[in-house]
Protein backbone atom coordinates (compact mmCIF):
# COMPACT_ATOMS: atom_id res chain seq x y z
CA UNK A 1 0.00 0.00 0.00
CA UNK A 2 2.72 2.13 1.20
CA UNK A 3 4.27 2.02 -2.44
CA UNK A 4 1.29 2.48 -4.09
CA UNK A 5 0.88 5.64 -2.52
CA UNK A 6 4.45 6.34 -2.99
CA UNK A 7 4.08 5.68 -6.81
CA UNK A 8 0.73 8.22 -6.98
CA UNK A 9 2.90 10.71 -5.03
CA UNK A 10 5.62 10.49 -7.98
CA UNK A 11 3.68 10.71 -10.72
CA UNK A 12 1.76 13.53 -9.28
CA UNK A 13 4.81 15.25 -8.48
CA UNK A 14 6.10 14.56 -12.22
CA UNK A 15 3.10 16.37 -13.24
CA UNK A 16 3.50 18.94 -11.17
CA UNK A 17 7.07 19.34 -12.97
CA UNK A 18 5.75 19.18 -16.39
CA UNK A 19 3.08 21.35 -15.40
CA UNK A 20 4.73 23.86 -14.51
CA UNK A 21 7.95 24.03 -17.32
CA UNK A 22 8.46 26.98 -19.89
CA UNK A 23 9.00 24.79 -23.00
CA UNK A 24 5.79 23.07 -24.34
CA UNK A 25 5.65 19.33 -23.38
CA UNK A 26 3.09 16.75 -25.21
CA UNK A 27 2.82 13.11 -25.19
CA UNK A 28 1.51 10.43 -27.61
CA UNK A 29 0.36 6.46 -27.81
CA UNK A 30 1.48 4.42 -29.81
CA UNK A 31 -0.76 4.96 -32.64
CA UNK A 32 0.05 8.89 -32.60
CA UNK A 33 -2.45 10.12 -31.20
CA UNK A 34 -1.50 12.88 -28.22
CA UNK A 35 -2.62 11.84 -24.64
CA UNK A 36 -1.30 14.39 -22.81
CA UNK A 37 -0.79 18.54 -23.23
CA UNK A 38 0.86 21.15 -20.76
CA UNK A 39 -0.10 24.73 -20.04
CA UNK A 40 3.15 25.73 -21.68
CA UNK A 41 1.53 23.91 -24.97
CA UNK A 42 -1.94 25.53 -24.83
CA UNK A 43 -0.30 29.02 -24.56
CA UNK A 44 2.77 28.47 -27.49
CA UNK A 45 0.21 26.93 -29.91
CA UNK A 46 -3.27 28.38 -28.83
CA UNK A 47 -4.69 24.56 -28.75
CA UNK A 48 -6.08 23.79 -25.52
CA UNK A 49 -5.75 20.23 -24.58
CA UNK A 50 -9.68 19.87 -24.87
CA UNK A 51 -8.64 20.78 -28.80
CA UNK A 52 -5.91 18.09 -28.80
CA UNK A 53 -6.28 14.49 -26.73
CA UNK A 54 -7.04 11.94 -29.10
CA UNK A 55 -5.54 13.99 -32.45
CA UNK A 56 -2.16 13.53 -34.11
CA UNK A 57 0.21 15.96 -33.73
CA UNK A 58 -0.38 17.12 -37.52
CA UNK A 59 -2.94 19.41 -36.16
CA UNK A 60 0.36 21.75 -35.27
CA UNK A 61 1.88 21.47 -39.12
CA UNK A 62 5.43 21.59 -37.98
CA UNK A 63 7.52 22.87 -40.43
CA UNK A 64 10.19 20.58 -40.20
CA UNK A 65 10.48 16.48 -39.16
CA UNK A 66 13.41 14.72 -40.07
CA UNK A 67 14.44 17.15 -42.65
CA UNK A 68 10.80 17.05 -44.67
CA UNK A 69 7.04 18.05 -43.75
CA UNK A 70 5.32 16.74 -40.77
CA UNK A 71 4.29 13.05 -41.90
CA UNK A 72 0.03 12.00 -41.43
CA UNK A 73 0.75 9.53 -39.18
CA UNK A 74 3.46 7.98 -36.94
CA UNK A 75 3.68 4.67 -38.52
CA UNK A 76 5.24 7.50 -40.97
CA UNK A 77 7.04 9.34 -38.29
CA UNK A 78 10.74 9.34 -38.45
CA UNK A 79 11.00 8.66 -34.88
CA UNK A 80 10.14 5.16 -35.12
CA UNK A 81 12.13 4.80 -38.32
CA UNK A 82 15.40 6.07 -37.03
CA UNK A 83 16.59 4.61 -33.76
CA UNK A 84 13.70 6.38 -31.14
CA UNK A 85 15.05 10.05 -30.98
CA UNK A 86 15.26 13.29 -33.25
CA UNK A 87 17.89 15.62 -32.78
CA UNK A 88 16.77 19.16 -31.87
CA UNK A 89 15.72 21.53 -34.68
CA UNK A 90 14.51 24.66 -35.33
CA UNK A 91 11.09 24.72 -37.20
CA UNK A 92 7.80 26.30 -37.08
CA UNK A 93 4.45 25.33 -35.99
CA UNK A 94 0.85 26.89 -37.09
CA UNK A 95 -0.69 28.95 -34.39
CA UNK A 96 -4.06 27.91 -33.73
CA UNK A 97 -5.34 31.52 -35.43
CA UNK A 98 -3.20 30.56 -38.31
CA UNK A 99 0.07 32.72 -37.76
CA UNK A 100 3.48 30.55 -37.34
CA UNK A 101 5.43 30.47 -33.98
CA UNK A 102 8.96 29.54 -34.25
CA UNK A 103 10.17 26.96 -32.22
CA UNK A 104 13.02 24.56 -31.45
CA UNK A 105 11.28 20.58 -31.14
CA UNK A 106 12.52 17.63 -29.53
CA UNK A 107 10.94 14.22 -29.93
CA UNK A 108 12.08 10.77 -28.10
CA UNK A 109 10.40 7.22 -27.81
CA UNK A 110 9.07 6.32 -24.33
CA UNK A 111 10.25 2.34 -24.15
CA UNK A 112 9.04 -0.12 -20.84
CA UNK A 113 10.70 -2.16 -19.30
CA UNK A 114 10.83 -4.79 -21.81
CA UNK A 115 11.96 -1.92 -24.43
CA UNK A 116 8.49 -2.18 -26.38
CA UNK A 117 7.59 1.49 -27.80
CA UNK A 118 4.90 2.63 -25.08
CA UNK A 119 4.62 6.48 -26.42
CA UNK A 120 6.10 9.34 -27.62
CA UNK A 121 7.27 12.38 -25.74
CA UNK A 122 8.03 15.94 -27.20
CA UNK A 123 9.28 19.26 -25.96
CA UNK A 124 8.68 22.18 -27.45
CA UNK A 125 10.54 25.56 -27.26
CA UNK A 126 9.18 29.43 -28.38
CA UNK A 127 11.41 31.19 -29.87
CA UNK A 128 9.38 34.24 -30.59
CA UNK A 129 11.50 36.40 -28.60
CA UNK A 130 14.57 35.31 -29.96
CA UNK A 131 12.98 35.90 -34.05
CA UNK A 132 11.88 39.25 -32.83
CA UNK A 133 16.12 40.12 -31.69
CA UNK A 134 16.53 38.52 -35.42
CA UNK A 135 13.99 40.82 -37.40
CA UNK A 136 15.89 43.77 -35.08
CA UNK A 137 19.14 42.22 -36.80
CA UNK A 138 17.52 42.41 -40.13
CA UNK A 139 16.32 45.57 -40.07
CA UNK A 140 19.72 46.37 -39.27
CA UNK A 141 20.61 44.83 -41.93
CA UNK A 142 18.95 46.49 -44.19
CA UNK A 143 20.13 49.61 -42.48
CA UNK A 144 23.50 48.12 -43.93
CA UNK A 145 22.39 47.84 -47.59
CA UNK A 146 21.78 51.37 -47.84
CA UNK A 147 25.07 52.09 -46.14
CA UNK A 148 26.89 49.39 -48.07
CA UNK A 149 24.82 50.09 -51.42
CA UNK A 150 25.77 52.33 -54.79
CA UNK A 151 22.60 52.42 -56.92
CA UNK A 152 21.81 48.77 -57.29
CA UNK A 153 25.29 47.25 -56.01
CA UNK A 154 25.67 46.02 -52.54
CA UNK A 155 28.83 44.87 -51.28
CA UNK A 156 30.37 45.80 -48.04
CA UNK A 157 33.54 43.49 -48.09
CA UNK A 158 36.99 44.51 -48.84
CA UNK A 159 36.81 43.80 -52.62
CA UNK A 160 33.50 45.46 -53.28
CA UNK A 161 34.54 48.57 -51.72
CA UNK A 162 37.53 48.97 -54.09
CA UNK A 163 34.64 48.20 -56.90
CA UNK A 164 32.55 51.22 -55.68
CA UNK A 165 35.99 53.40 -55.63
CA UNK A 166 36.59 52.61 -58.89
CA UNK A 167 32.97 53.20 -59.96
CA UNK A 168 32.94 56.79 -58.42
CA UNK A 169 36.49 57.14 -60.00
CA UNK A 170 35.45 56.28 -63.74
CA UNK A 171 31.93 58.04 -63.64
CA UNK A 172 33.96 61.38 -63.14
CA UNK A 173 36.20 61.13 -66.24
CA UNK A 174 35.02 59.78 -69.53
CA UNK A 175 37.97 57.60 -70.32
CA UNK A 176 37.28 53.85 -71.79
CA UNK A 177 35.67 50.84 -69.50
CA UNK A 178 36.20 47.68 -69.47
CA UNK A 179 34.73 45.70 -66.72
CA UNK A 180 35.61 41.99 -66.87
CA UNK A 181 34.15 39.27 -64.30
CA UNK A 182 32.21 36.29 -64.55
CA UNK A 183 28.65 35.89 -65.87
CA UNK A 184 26.00 37.22 -63.32
CA UNK A 185 28.36 38.99 -61.01
CA UNK A 186 27.04 42.41 -62.20
CA UNK A 187 28.75 43.95 -64.63
CA UNK A 188 25.64 46.02 -66.63
CA UNK A 189 24.78 47.11 -63.12
CA UNK A 190 28.38 48.65 -62.69
CA UNK A 191 27.99 50.17 -66.29
CA UNK A 192 24.63 51.80 -65.51
CA UNK A 193 25.90 53.18 -61.66
CA UNK A 194 28.81 54.80 -64.17
CA UNK A 195 26.82 55.88 -66.46
CA UNK A 196 23.87 57.81 -63.95
CA UNK A 197 26.72 59.05 -61.79
CA UNK A 198 29.04 61.04 -64.54
CA UNK A 199 28.14 63.74 -66.11
CA UNK A 200 26.52 62.41 -69.65
CA UNK A 201 23.81 61.13 -67.02
CA UNK A 202 21.11 62.87 -69.22
CA UNK A 203 22.29 61.14 -72.17
CA UNK A 204 20.97 57.48 -73.37
CA UNK A 205 22.51 54.43 -71.91
CA UNK A 206 22.27 52.11 -74.86
CA UNK A 207 22.92 48.55 -74.18
CA UNK A 208 24.35 45.43 -76.85
CA UNK A 209 24.83 42.19 -76.41
CA UNK A 210 27.62 41.73 -78.92
CA UNK A 211 27.17 37.80 -78.13
CA UNK A 212 23.79 37.79 -79.45
CA UNK A 213 23.82 38.91 -82.97
CA UNK A 214 25.72 37.97 -86.51
CA UNK A 215 28.62 39.74 -87.70
CA UNK A 216 26.22 41.37 -90.05
CA UNK A 217 23.15 42.28 -87.93
CA UNK A 218 25.77 43.39 -84.82
CA UNK A 219 26.99 45.73 -87.63
CA UNK A 220 24.00 47.10 -88.67
CA UNK A 221 22.96 47.66 -85.12
CA UNK A 222 25.95 49.31 -84.17
CA UNK A 223 26.61 51.68 -87.14
CA UNK A 224 22.86 51.76 -88.99
CA UNK A 225 22.48 51.28 -92.73
CA UNK A 226 21.39 53.37 -95.74
CA UNK A 227 18.42 52.20 -98.00
CA UNK A 228 19.59 49.50 -100.39
CA UNK A 229 22.76 48.80 -98.49
CA UNK A 230 21.73 45.21 -98.40
CA UNK A 231 18.66 42.99 -99.24
CA UNK A 232 16.11 43.99 -96.83
CA UNK A 233 17.54 47.21 -96.28
CA UNK A 234 14.01 49.22 -97.13
CA UNK A 235 14.87 52.25 -95.33
CA UNK A 236 17.63 54.14 -93.86
CA UNK A 237 18.81 53.35 -90.76
CA UNK A 238 20.08 55.17 -87.67
CA UNK A 239 22.49 52.59 -85.53
CA UNK A 240 23.15 52.60 -81.99
CA UNK A 241 26.29 54.64 -81.57
CA UNK A 242 24.15 57.31 -83.25
CA UNK A 243 21.24 56.77 -80.75
CA UNK A 244 23.56 57.24 -77.66
CA UNK A 245 24.52 60.62 -78.71
CA UNK A 246 25.92 62.73 -75.95
CA UNK A 247 25.42 59.10 -73.90
CA UNK A 248 27.05 55.87 -73.25
CA UNK A 249 26.92 53.10 -75.48
CA UNK A 250 27.75 49.57 -73.40
CA UNK A 251 29.02 46.86 -75.15
CA UNK A 252 28.38 43.47 -73.50
CA UNK A 253 29.94 40.71 -74.49
CA UNK A 254 32.92 42.24 -76.03
CA UNK A 255 34.97 39.09 -76.34
CA UNK A 256 32.32 37.71 -78.58
CA UNK A 257 32.53 40.07 -81.27
CA UNK A 258 34.44 38.78 -85.25
CA UNK A 259 37.79 40.39 -86.31
CA UNK A 260 35.77 42.31 -89.04
CA UNK A 261 33.59 44.31 -86.08
CA UNK A 262 36.83 44.43 -83.90
CA UNK A 263 38.46 46.68 -86.36
CA UNK A 264 35.62 48.75 -87.02
CA UNK A 265 35.29 49.27 -83.16
CA UNK A 266 39.01 50.72 -83.16
CA UNK A 267 38.33 52.97 -85.51
CA UNK A 268 35.03 53.88 -83.52
CA UNK A 269 37.33 54.21 -80.12
CA UNK A 270 40.46 56.30 -82.15
CA UNK A 271 38.37 58.43 -84.76
CA UNK A 272 35.12 58.91 -82.81
CA UNK A 273 33.43 58.71 -85.81
CA UNK A 274 31.03 55.99 -88.11
CA UNK A 275 30.40 55.40 -91.69
CA UNK A 276 26.75 54.00 -91.71
CA UNK A 277 26.68 50.23 -93.60
CA UNK A 278 26.17 50.85 -97.33
CA UNK A 279 27.35 54.70 -97.74
CA UNK A 280 30.87 56.43 -97.50
CA UNK A 281 29.80 59.05 -95.46
CA UNK A 282 31.75 60.06 -92.21
CA UNK A 283 29.73 60.85 -89.35
CA UNK A 284 31.10 62.56 -85.74
CA UNK A 285 30.32 60.77 -82.69
CA UNK A 286 30.20 62.31 -79.00
CA UNK A 287 29.74 58.84 -76.82
CA UNK A 288 31.06 57.09 -74.39
CA UNK A 289 31.68 53.72 -74.82
CA UNK A 290 31.93 50.92 -71.74
CA UNK A 291 32.46 47.38 -72.70
CA UNK A 292 32.87 44.26 -70.51
CA UNK A 293 33.21 40.19 -70.91
CA UNK A 294 33.14 37.23 -68.94
CA UNK A 295 36.31 35.90 -70.51
CA UNK A 296 40.18 36.85 -69.97
CA UNK A 297 40.92 39.23 -72.77
CA UNK A 298 44.33 39.11 -72.31
CA UNK A 299 44.50 35.71 -72.88
CA UNK A 300 42.49 35.99 -76.02
CA UNK A 301 45.00 38.66 -77.37
CA UNK A 302 48.03 36.44 -76.77
CA UNK A 303 45.98 33.21 -78.66
CA UNK A 304 45.46 35.80 -81.23
CA UNK A 305 41.73 36.05 -81.13
CA UNK A 306 41.48 39.61 -80.46
CA UNK A 307 43.04 42.76 -81.44
CA UNK A 308 46.30 43.74 -78.91
CA UNK A 309 45.40 47.62 -80.38
CA UNK A 310 41.92 47.44 -79.14
CA UNK A 311 42.04 45.86 -76.04
CA UNK A 312 43.98 48.15 -74.59
CA UNK A 313 41.73 51.27 -76.14
CA UNK A 314 39.00 49.08 -74.31
CA UNK A 315 41.28 48.69 -70.79
CA UNK A 316 42.18 52.42 -70.74
CA UNK A 317 39.78 52.01 -67.01
CA UNK A 318 39.60 48.65 -66.05
CA UNK A 319 37.44 47.04 -63.23
CA UNK A 320 37.78 44.00 -62.00
CA UNK A 321 34.57 42.20 -60.47
CA UNK A 322 35.00 39.63 -58.10
CA UNK A 323 32.79 35.93 -58.28
CA UNK A 324 30.42 36.05 -55.20
CA UNK A 325 32.18 32.99 -53.59
CA UNK A 326 35.16 35.57 -53.29
CA UNK A 327 32.92 38.00 -50.96
CA UNK A 328 31.16 35.47 -49.18
CA UNK A 329 30.15 38.33 -46.35
CA UNK A 330 27.93 40.20 -49.05
CA UNK A 331 25.64 37.22 -49.03
CA UNK A 332 23.05 38.23 -46.15
CA UNK A 333 23.63 41.76 -47.08
CA UNK A 334 22.09 40.88 -50.54
CA UNK A 335 19.60 37.64 -49.60
CA UNK A 336 17.87 40.59 -47.00
CA UNK A 337 17.90 42.98 -50.11
CA UNK A 338 16.30 40.64 -52.37
CA UNK A 339 13.73 39.12 -49.64
CA UNK A 340 12.57 43.00 -49.66
CA UNK A 341 12.57 43.39 -53.22
CA UNK A 342 10.67 40.22 -53.98
CA UNK A 343 8.37 41.12 -50.29
CA UNK A 344 7.28 44.23 -52.72
CA UNK A 345 6.79 42.56 -55.15
CA UNK A 346 4.51 39.72 -54.53
CA UNK A 347 3.01 41.51 -51.30
CA UNK A 348 4.10 38.16 -49.50
CA UNK A 349 4.40 38.30 -45.69
CA UNK A 350 7.86 36.70 -45.74
CA UNK A 351 9.88 38.09 -42.75
CA UNK A 352 13.47 36.32 -43.38
CA UNK A 353 15.49 33.29 -44.05
CA UNK A 354 16.14 30.56 -41.71
CA UNK A 355 19.58 30.07 -40.36
CA UNK A 356 19.58 26.55 -41.83
CA UNK A 357 18.73 27.83 -45.21
CA UNK A 358 21.15 31.05 -44.80
CA UNK A 359 24.03 28.44 -44.00
CA UNK A 360 23.25 26.73 -46.78
CA UNK A 361 23.33 29.51 -49.06
CA UNK A 362 26.71 30.51 -47.11
CA UNK A 363 28.43 27.32 -48.07
CA UNK A 364 27.22 27.55 -51.79
CA UNK A 365 29.83 27.46 -54.07
CA UNK A 366 27.40 29.86 -56.82
CA UNK A 367 28.65 29.76 -60.13
CA UNK A 368 26.08 32.01 -61.46
CA UNK A 369 27.12 34.49 -58.82
CA UNK A 370 24.41 37.34 -57.86
CA UNK A 371 22.28 36.04 -60.80
CA UNK A 372 21.87 32.58 -59.02
CA UNK A 373 21.39 34.12 -55.63
CA UNK A 374 18.97 36.91 -56.69
CA UNK A 375 16.98 33.66 -58.83
CA UNK A 376 17.65 31.24 -55.49
CA UNK A 377 15.49 34.00 -53.82
CA UNK A 378 12.65 34.24 -56.55
CA UNK A 379 12.63 30.52 -55.97
CA UNK A 380 12.06 30.38 -52.43
CA UNK A 381 9.49 32.98 -52.15
CA UNK A 382 7.48 30.71 -54.73
CA UNK A 383 7.45 28.01 -52.23
CA UNK A 384 7.50 29.67 -48.71
CA UNK A 385 4.13 29.71 -47.44
CA UNK A 386 5.38 30.70 -43.83
CA UNK A 387 6.55 33.73 -42.27
CA UNK A 388 10.66 32.58 -43.09
CA UNK A 389 12.38 30.93 -45.94
CA UNK A 390 13.07 27.34 -44.66
CA UNK A 391 15.70 25.04 -46.33
CA UNK A 392 13.41 23.14 -48.82
CA UNK A 393 11.92 26.29 -50.54
CA UNK A 394 15.62 26.69 -51.66
CA UNK A 395 16.08 25.19 -55.41
CA UNK A 396 17.13 21.55 -55.01
CA UNK A 397 20.27 21.88 -56.66
CA UNK A 398 21.70 24.53 -54.41
CA UNK A 399 20.30 22.15 -51.16
CA UNK A 400 21.67 19.42 -52.54
CA UNK A 401 24.77 21.16 -53.14
CA UNK A 402 27.98 18.60 -52.82
CA UNK A 403 31.10 19.53 -50.76
CA UNK A 404 33.55 21.18 -53.07
CA UNK A 405 37.06 22.00 -51.18
CA UNK A 406 38.42 23.40 -54.53
CA UNK A 407 35.84 26.14 -55.10
CA UNK A 408 36.25 27.90 -51.44
CA UNK A 409 33.24 26.80 -49.90
CA UNK A 410 33.41 28.43 -46.13
CA UNK A 411 32.01 25.93 -43.25
CA UNK A 412 32.55 26.10 -39.70
CA UNK A 413 34.18 22.48 -39.60
CA UNK A 414 37.45 21.47 -40.52
CA UNK A 415 37.68 20.49 -44.38
CA UNK A 416 38.97 17.87 -45.89
CA UNK A 417 40.82 17.91 -49.03
CA UNK A 418 39.15 14.79 -50.86
CA UNK A 419 35.40 13.86 -51.39
CA UNK A 420 34.52 11.14 -49.86
CA UNK A 421 32.32 8.73 -52.54
CA UNK A 422 28.96 8.56 -51.92
CA UNK A 423 29.42 4.44 -51.01
CA UNK A 424 30.26 4.95 -47.43
CA UNK A 425 32.60 2.85 -45.73
CA UNK A 426 31.81 2.32 -41.46
CA UNK A 427 35.27 4.05 -40.80
CA UNK A 428 35.33 6.61 -43.04
CA UNK A 429 31.97 7.59 -41.91
CA UNK A 430 32.70 7.43 -38.07
CA UNK A 431 35.99 9.77 -39.18
CA UNK A 432 33.81 12.75 -40.61
CA UNK A 433 30.83 12.43 -38.14
CA UNK A 434 34.01 13.39 -35.63
CA UNK A 435 34.99 15.83 -37.67
CA UNK A 436 31.34 17.55 -38.23
CA UNK A 437 31.15 17.13 -34.47
CA UNK A 438 28.01 14.66 -35.05
CA UNK A 439 26.75 17.24 -37.69
CA UNK A 440 24.73 14.68 -39.65
CA UNK A 441 23.42 17.52 -42.07
CA UNK A 442 27.47 18.64 -42.57
CA UNK A 443 28.38 15.26 -43.39
CA UNK A 444 25.63 14.85 -45.67
CA UNK A 445 26.66 18.01 -47.54
CA UNK A 446 30.46 16.93 -48.02
CA UNK A 447 29.38 13.31 -48.88
CA UNK A 448 26.92 14.62 -51.61
CA UNK A 449 24.06 12.24 -49.57
CA UNK A 450 20.51 13.46 -48.12
CA UNK A 451 20.77 13.60 -44.58
CA UNK A 452 17.79 10.98 -44.45
CA UNK A 453 20.29 8.18 -46.30
CA UNK A 454 23.63 9.53 -43.93
CA UNK A 455 20.82 7.85 -40.74
CA UNK A 456 20.18 4.88 -42.40
CA UNK A 457 24.26 3.79 -43.23
CA UNK A 458 24.47 5.03 -39.16
CA UNK A 459 21.65 2.75 -38.23
CA UNK A 460 23.22 -0.25 -40.13
CA UNK A 461 26.40 0.11 -38.67
CA UNK A 462 24.34 0.82 -35.16
CA UNK A 463 26.22 4.16 -34.75
CA UNK A 464 24.46 6.52 -32.48
CA UNK A 465 22.76 9.58 -33.52
CA UNK A 466 24.19 11.50 -30.87
CA UNK A 467 27.87 11.85 -29.75
CA UNK A 468 29.23 9.37 -27.59
CA UNK A 469 31.22 9.76 -24.52
CA UNK A 470 33.67 7.29 -25.62
CA UNK A 471 35.50 5.68 -28.78
CA UNK A 472 33.76 3.32 -30.76
CA UNK A 473 34.58 0.08 -32.27
CA UNK A 474 34.84 0.16 -35.93
CA UNK A 475 34.53 -3.47 -35.83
Amino acid sequence: MAEKTHQIWDFRFVNQIIGSMADGVFTMDTEGRISSWNPSMEHISGFSAEDVLGKTCSILQFSRCFGRECPAGIDKCGIIEYGGSSEAKECLLRHKDGHDVPVIKNASVVRDDHDHIIGVVETVTDLTELHKARRKAEEATMRLVEIYQLDNIIGKSHEMQKVFTAIRAGAVSDATILIQGDSGTGKELVASAIHYNSERAAGPLITVNCSALSESLLESELFGHVKGAYTGALHDRIGRFEEAESGTVFLDEIGEVSPFIQMKLLRVLQEREIERVGESKKRKINIRIIAATHKDLYSLVHDGHFRDDLYYRLKVFPIFLPPLRKRREDIPLLVGYFIQKQKKKTKKKIQGISQHAMRILMDHTWPGNVRELQNAIEHAFVLCTREQIEVFDLPVEIRQMQYRPEAGVISSFPQRTTLLPKKLSKESLLELLAECGWNKAEVSRRVGLSRTAIWKYMKKWNIPLKKPSGPLSTD
